[in-house]
Formats: structure tokens, C-alpha cells, sequence
């Protein structure tokens, strides 16, 4: 297969400072040889641009989404080539920076398929809007946007409107939502499965679940976006919105096995490894073991 390695050094979603450095951070141990070792061809397309933006300007474009213009900027970009990454017959590996960047990976995959779905494994819902964040950081509204929901600014980022059906979206690993991303699941009927339905219920029952939706509405392209913070912190210290009682490695690996026997994954986002905050590397090894374990399977 071949594969286009995509760094989006993007901390402006989360406003803290070390994500943006794990594109580099992590092709400085192996990322492309990794991918390679796996018989494919692998072309690194570097990091995509992203403006700079003084933090006292953070609220200028709008006084409840922090950064605004750079990061609209940023996911248009990143839309295009993924898009182009796609048409080209080619699977992109979006290697983040923080989750804001999904709304753009996901554009670019709604641009090339009518019929695709999203699995957003993380501990956060990230489906706040602009009304409803407590803290105005983009890289809590990207799946909301994409769904078409909230400041029209996110929404029509790439294109006009809604990049994804709610019905296609599956949340999965989560287990801290704001009051309004509560209300937005009960409203929108959100597929979702917290940490307690996996312990409860098992992988097994949530993949099988899972693949029963796809195919009753014929979704034969999905996008899979991986946020570190999805395991749990004895596993992942290194980011900057870390949950307790989250995936073990164990069961992180049995998920992604089996969602990715489906053959139906096209893309994938891995996101919020803060290399600053990731002393004894240990959540680096976890990301270059996820690459690894994942390339090996596509």
C-alpha cells in the first residue's frame, strides 16, 4: 500500500504548547521505517503550515473560539491533501498536534466518499460548539462541526455544511463530556461507547455493534481518528488532557484489530502526544507501537 505520512504541528486547538512538536518528535524515532518495514511505500509529505498567532490575538476573530482564522486555515489545507492523498489511491496518516485538526483529515475524506463514517476514539466527545465549550479550545468542537453543528466558521470549513450524518459518527473510549455534549448525544441519537459500555459489554459486542451499523447504512469508507488520550494515563502521561479509567494496551489493541479487519478504514488521525510533557517517552513508544501494530494490518 502506499502511504502518505501527513505532520499537522498544530497546538492552537488545545492552547498549550509541546503537540506541535510530535510530528517531528516521533519521525526522529522511526516513524517512516516503521511504516516501511511493513512492504509499504511510504512518502512523508512533511508538516503543513501553520501561521503564527500571537496570544493576545487568540480571541480576535472570535470571542469564544480560541484562534480562530489559523485554524480554519489550517484544516482547509490539510482537507486538500488528504483529499488528494485519497485520489491518488494512497491512505492518509494524519500525525497531529492536537484533535482540532480532525475536522480537516475528515473533510478531505467526505470530499472523496459520499458513504463514509467516522470512529473517533478518544476520552473527550469533542462535539462541543462554540455555544457550549467551557473553554473556547477548537479541539473540543471538530466532530460537532463536522456533523454541521455549531459556528459556521468550523462547519464550512473545505465546504459548505455537514462533512458527516450524526448516525455515521461512533464515539468510542469516552468517558469525560461536557452538559452540552450530553445534550447534543440524547438530541442527535450519537452511537457512543463510554469506557463503561467496553467494561460492561466488551470489545467483542462494541466492534460487532459497531459493524452492524456500517452495514445496514451501507458505509464502506471510514475515517479512524486516534486520540492518545484515549488510554489510560499509565499508559499515555505524555498529553495534555489525560482521563483516568481509560483503554488498557490490551484492549486497545483488540479494538483496533478488529475494526481494522473490517477493510474498511481509508484514513487515520493520531493526535495529542505533548512530547514536553512525556519524560521517560513512554506514551512516544505507545504512538510508534500504535503505527506499528496498525501498518502492519492495512
Amino acid at each position: 500500500m502506499k502511504v502518505n505520512v501527513i505532520g499537522v504541528p498544530l497546538n492552537l486547538g488545545c492552547d498549550r504548547e509541546g503537540v506541535e512538536k510530535a510530528p517531528n518528535h516521533l519521525r526522529e524515532r522511526g516513524l517512516i521505517d516503521i511504516i516501511r518495514k511493513h512492504g509499504h511505500r511510504v512518502f512523508d509529505l512533511g508538516n503543513l503550515y501553520v501561521p503564527p498567532v500571537r496570544e493576545e490575538d487568540k480571541f480576535s476573530r472570535s470571542n469564544s473560539m480560541k484562534y480562530l482564522d489559523a485554524i480554519v486555515e489550517v484544516n482547509n489545507n490539510l482537507a486538500e491533501l488528504v483529499y488528494d492523498t485519497l485520489k491518488g489511491g494512497a491512505f492518509p496518516l494524519v500525525i497531529g498536534g492536537d484533535h482540532s485538526l480532525g475536522l480537516g483529515s475528515a473533510s478531505g475524506v467526505g470530499k472523496c466518499f459520499d458513504d463514509f463514517g467516522i470512529i473517533w476514539l478518544d476520552a473527550h466527545g469533542d462535539i462541543n460548539t462554540n455555544e457550549t465549550s467551557p473553554s473556547g479550545n477548537i479541539h473540543g468542537m471538530p466532530l460537532s462541526a463536522l456533523m454541521g453543528l455549531g459556528s459556521e466558521a468550523l462547519v464550512n470549513v473545505y465546504a459548505p455544511g455537514n462533512k458527516v450524518k450524526p448516525e455515521n459518527v461512533f464515539l468510542v473510549g469516552t468517558r469525560s463530556l461536557d452538559k452540552g455534549e450530553l445534550e447534543l448525544i440524547h438530541r442527535e441519537h450519537l452511537s457512543i461507547y463510554t469506557m463503561e459500555t467496553l467494561r460492561r459489554d466488551g470489545i467483542c459486542y462494541v466492534v460487532d455493534d459497531i459493524r452492524k451499523k456500517l452495514r445496514e447504512r451501507k458505509i464502506r469508507n471510514v475515517h479512524f481518528s486516534i486520540d492518545i488520550d484515549s488510554l489510560d494515563p499509565q499508559f499515555a502521561p505524555g498529553t495534555g488532557t489525560s482521563v483516568p479509567n481509560g483503554l488498557m494496551r490490551e484492549e486497545f489493541d483488540d479494538f483496533v484489530e478488529q475494526i481494522l479487519a473490517t477493510n474498511l478504514i481509508k484514513s487515520m488521525d493520531l493526535v495529542e502526544l505533548n512530547p514536553d510533557l512525556d519524560i521517560s517517552e513512554q506514551t512516544t513508544q505507545l504512538c510508534l507501537h500504535i503505527i506499528d501494530y496498525i501498518t502492519e494490518r492495512i
